[in-house]
């Protein structure tokens, strides 16, 4: 039983001293870091429009047609069919 508590005494001083504000740490780790993106890349090909159409490099008219395309190519790729028995 005692070296359960030396242990977990152990522990809880190792999680104390790696989460301590040491000041030395504190201005290296600013310094040192590379800078962080302010926005993170889009997940998808809709996201990649809408980023072209808001950075300009797309017009209105090139956005409405990209994403009809994407709309048909996913028709083909999976279709979706409505149950026999529904009724509206």
């Amino acid at each position: 039983m005692m070296i359960v508590l030396v242990a977990l005494l152990a522990l809880v001083v190792a999680l104390g001293l790696a989460f301590w504000p040491w000041p030395g740490r504190a201005a290296r780790s600013r310094h040192g870091a590379p800078p962080v993106a302010s926005r993170s890349a889009p997940a998808s090909l809709e996201g990649v429009l809408a980023a072209q159409l808001l950075g300009g490099e797309i017009s209105a008219r090139q956005y409405v047609r990209a994403l009809e395309r994407i709309a048909a190519r996913d028709e083909r790729r999976h279709p979706m069919s409505v149950p026999r028995d529904y009724r509206p």
